[in-house]
């Protein structure tokens, strides 16, 4: 991938040089030696050039250098960004992350949310590193991910339906994943490969930037957070702008160019300047093409690949730090059977121990601030003896504290807990006392434990609530907009494979270290009726593969035209005005 952006860019660099030499000689008299060392550097890279198209023989030093010429600028442009974005992650920390995902501490009241700092210590002092912090988030998902990018600042983010939802075994062997993971070095590997693809959105953000606001917008943060540094001046806003950078997808880049080049607005002075600019277009489309191309079809899946070998020694290490692959297989299995969304965590979606779902419906499904305040009235008002009037009782702060209790108590009435049933009705009475179209959509308990057993009229009871919420939740915002971060979604966005492994294979290897989970079997038929289609499939593919390597030689070559007859006309054009 690095060999076509080099090329791209590196007549682009030499642009710039000659350029600004052009309009220095204006004000200074350039030496002669530079101009001579221009044309060496043009003849060296003809060289090379010649070579590989026309076939002309060439000396071998002569080759080398002509190779230099052509490709060391932009690769050591290209470092210069990966590097420069190395140190700016590396000081931002997780903070940025923390943000986004919405992470709170443990409440000191709740025993559960307590109890996991005791089960990540245990697992930390076991596998001989320092014990991570341990943070929670609200969401409708179970799951867990490690954050950070080394075991010192590494962060353990929980789910508190996580747990709910597992058993003090299962919760154990979920987080023995997480320290094993941040134990053999994941964070490193994460925190680079996050680094390389921000690199490449941050290369089409410069190339962008004198076209558009957003990209010089992106380059200015950028700037501003990494002279702050991690003085306390830098504060939320510059955390919420890496944050920013870190959930939008590093290869779509803006959209500068397109709105320029957009048919809806078209003047003369428009069209003169898409005439003038057009090799810096040429380039940009050429950068585009090879980053999507390479990443989507060769990097992503590396990574992908890579990363599904991580999952499965961070298993192996689990089990060795608890003694029970039970413990483990049986969190994976309850995991995947319900992987809600984390907002927020779309960036960071190969960090959690399986695939989070689809992000962006959880926040939208928020009840309003009047819904809240409503709830939680009857929430408190739900726990206090009955007659007690509800007006009387004093809601709690924050509504999203209580939204966990109500989750699990939901569940806990679904397997039959009659002290939660009475719960629920108790909450639905009290609501229905405030607004009766908030009661409406509290599921009845009964319903509950009937369609559990199967009962096909409470499951359409049931149906029919979740549909009005639906529609209560579209009438509320007919015309949801996704910003920028929620329409990344991480690691899947430039990689035609998950960087999940299946939970089948993860549970055969659980199985093969003495674990006794439930493997479904593998359909022979379906299995044989895949391969047959992949062998069909497999020579097109090879053909679109290597029609889109072709196009983008194509695209290469024509930038580099264009660009050559720019620089040289733009040349031409200075040398003639009268300067020194």
């Amino acid at each position: 991938m690095g060999i076509p952006l080099a090329l791209v860019v590196t007549p682009l660099i030499y642009a710039v040089i000659l350029i600004c030499a052009d309009i220095v000689s204006f004000f200074q008299p350039v030496p002669p030696a530079f101009w001579t060392r221009a044309d060496e550097v043009a003849r060296f890279g003809m060289v090379a050039f010649n070579r590989v198209l026309n076939h002309q023989p060439a000396d071998p030093q002569s080759l080398v250098i002509g190779a230099a010429v052509m490709l060391l600028p932009g690769m050591l442009l290209s470092i210069s960004l990966w590097l420069g974005m190395n140190a700016l992650l590396r000081n931002a920390g997780v903070g940025g992350a923390l943000l986004a995902l919405k992470a709170r501490e443990p409440n000191p009241s709740d025993l559960k949310e307590l109890r996991l700092s005791d089960v990540v210590q245990e697992m930390a002092i076991a596998a001989g590193i320092p014990a991570p912090r341990v943070m929670l988030i609200d969401a409708p998902g179970a799951n867990a991910a490690a954050i950070g990018t080394s075991p010192a600042d590494a962060r353990i983010i929980v789910s508190r339906r996580l747990i709910d939802d597992l058993s003090r075994d299962e919760l154990e062997g979920a987080l023995a994943h997480l320290i094993a993971s941040i134990g053999n070095g994941d964070l490193r590997i994460a925190f680079r490969v996050a680094a390389i693809f921000e690199s490449c959105g941050l290369l089409v953000a410069m190339i962008n930037s004198p076209f558009g606001s957003q990209s010089r917008r992106t380059l200015w943060r950028l700037l501003r957070y990494g002279l702050a540094g991690s003085s306390k001046d830098a504060g939320a806003q510059e955390a919420d702008a890496v944050a920013e950078i870190l959930s939008r997808s590093a290869l779509m880049g803006t959209d500068d160019i397109d709105r320029l080049l957009s048919p809806g607005k078209k003047s003369a002075f428009r069209s003169l300047l898409t005439f003038i600019l057009f090799p810096i277009f040429m380039t940009n489309a050429t950068i585009k093409m090879s980053l999507w191309f390479f990443s989507f079809s060769i990097l992503g899946p590396s990574v992908a690949l890579l990363w599904r070998t991580r999952q499965y020694l961070a298993d192996a290490s689990a089990v060795q730090l608890t003694r029970n692959p039970d413990g483990l297989a049986s969190s994976l299995q309850k995991m995947s059977d319900d992987p809600g969304a984390i907002p927020g965590g779309d960036w960071a979606s190969h960090l959690f121990i399986v695939a989070p779902g689809k992000a962006g419906s959880a926040e939208s499904a928020m009840p309003s601030p009047r819904e809240q305040q409503i709830l939680a009235q009857a929430w408190a008002a739900s726990a206090q003896p009955a007659g007690a009037p509800v007006a009387a009782a004093q809601p709690p702060a924050d509504f999203r504290a209580i939204l966990p209790q109500v989750m699990a108590l939901h569940r806990s009435a679904f397997m039959g807990d009659p002290q939660a049933a009475a719960r629920i009705r108790a909450l639905s009475q009290a609501a229905a006392a405030l607004d009766p179209a908030i009661a409406s959509m509290i599921p009845d308990p009964a319903d509950l434990v009937a369609a559990r057993n199967g009962d096909r009229a409470a499951m359409a009871r049931l149906a029919a609530i979740t549909r009005q919420f639906k529609a209560h939740e579209q009438a509320q915002s007919p015309a949801p907009q996704r910003s920028g971060s929620e329409e990344s979604s991480g690691l899947s966005s430039i990689s035609s494979l998950s960087p999940h492994p299946s939970l089948k294979r993860r549970l055969k290897r659980l199985d093969r270290m003495g674990a006794h989970a439930e493997i479904a079997a593998t359909d022979r038929k379906a299995w044989m009726v895949g391969a047959v289609i992949g062998l069909i499939f497999a020579p097109f593919l090879l053909l679109i593969a290597a029609g889109l390597l072709f196009l983008i030689a194509i695209f290469t070559l024509t930038s580099l035209t264009f660009l050559v007859i720019w620089v040289a006309v733009l040349h031409k054009i200075l040398t003639l005005i009268p300067h020194h």
